[in-house]
């Protein structure tokens, strides 16, 4: 394989030279993207390497990150090896980068894989190597909520890393999403795969925490408007949707556009957190709940009124009119429905 550090656009553009082939780089920009093969990541990904940017996905296994290869051309997108439990992977990964993302995030601590490694020490020792090696711009994808008194470890190790970060890199861009939609996610899919097995589905907290889902897209659109310096450095910004929906309504959209109808089983948030407990000797794939996701269900996970009435939203980020969830996850869901992703097709 050609390495996207030894590729000019000239070399590029020679490559590809033929009637169809309009859309070049055309810039030598590059971006380092830590965790790019994820959910995010790739979207991160395409969205830069759309852009004209060089893609350098730093991941912890690379050999599982060929579906970013056809997001740009030959060269233009390259996975490295990086672990950022370890600097000296990080400072390898940032070496000749223009701008650098991190979207290392992870929702249970499995191992050494624990919060406050990733989420806070890891998240500031990237922005340090970014500091070091001469990046011009640094975004961190952090969370609505996170708060540094916060009893959840997410949200706690979320704010001390975006303070990290900020110490290391006092231009860096935060981009703190509210729950992230799109065909790869882990909250409509889950319920939705749920609904297929369980006779009922769990109102936790009575449902009616709020939420304000972001479409994956306009997330990568912020992260991509921040690395193109437009973005006022320094600041932290709240991503959300268009619409602001309590988790039954959420529970109640899964269950139309899966065309299933649970019975909903109400669950206290102590009950809630005992089920946590007693489940976390599981796989963290087969775990319904930690008592940490508990905690943060508490609290309304929807874009504050300070950043709303500051301009720190989607809106400064260029994307002027976010994408609804009706637009787009009825199609994704349509899998789980009783007779297959097809069935409208067969009558």
């Amino acid at each position: 394989a050609v390495s996207a550090d030894l590729i000019s656009n000239e070399a590029v553009s020679r490559l590809h030279a033929g009637p169809h082939m309009t859309d070049l780089p055309t810039t030598g920009r590059l971006a380092t993207v830590f965790g790019g093969s994820g959910f995010i990541g790739r979207y991160v990904v395409r969205a830069l390497a759309k852009n004209g940017w060089r893609v350098r996905a730093a991941v912890r296994r690379p050999d599982l990150a060929g579906h970013l290869q056809p997001m740009g051309f030959p060269g233009q997108v390259q996975a490295v090896q990086a672990n950022i439990r370890y600097p000296k992977s990080i400072a390898a990964a940032v070496d000749g980068a223009d701008a650098v993302v991190n979207l290392v995030g992870i929702l249970a601590a499995t191992g050494k894989q624990t919060f406050d490694a990733l989420q806070a020490k890891g998240a500031g020792d990237i922005a340090s190597a970014a500091a070091a090696a001469g990046a011009t711009r640094m975004v961190q994808v952090s969370a609505i909520g996170a708060d540094a008194s916060s009893k959840a470890a997410y949200a706690r190790t979320k704010a001390e890393g975006e303070a990290a970060v900020l110490r290391a890199f006092p231009d860096a861009v935060i981009l703190r999403p509210s729950i992230v939609f799109g065909p790869e996610d882990e909250f409509f899919n889950r319920f939705a795969e749920m609904a297929t097995t369980s006779p009922f589905l769990p109102l936790i907290g009575g449902g009616k925490t709020k939420f304000q889902p972001v479409y994956v897209g306009d997330v990568a659109d912020a992260v991509l408007a921040a690395c193109e310096g437009h973005a006022a450095p320094g600041t932290i910004y709240e991503l959300g949707g268009p619409e602001v929906l309590s988790f039954r309504t959420l529970l109640d959209r899964v269950q139309e556009w899966s065309d299933r109808d649970r019975a909903y089983m109400p669950l206290p948030f102590f009950g809630a957190k005992v089920m946590g407990l007693l489940t976390k000797p599981l796989p963290s794939g087969l775990r319904p709940i930690t008592v940490d996701q508990v905690r943060m269900l508490q609290q309304d996970n929807v874009v504050s009124k300070a950043a709303s009435d500051e301009g720190r939203t989607l809106a400064a980020l260029g994307v002027d009119d976010p994408t609804a969830i009706a637009a787009i996850v009825p199609n994704y869901l349509e899998r789980f429905k009783p007779k297959g992703q097809y069935a409208r097709y067969r009558g």
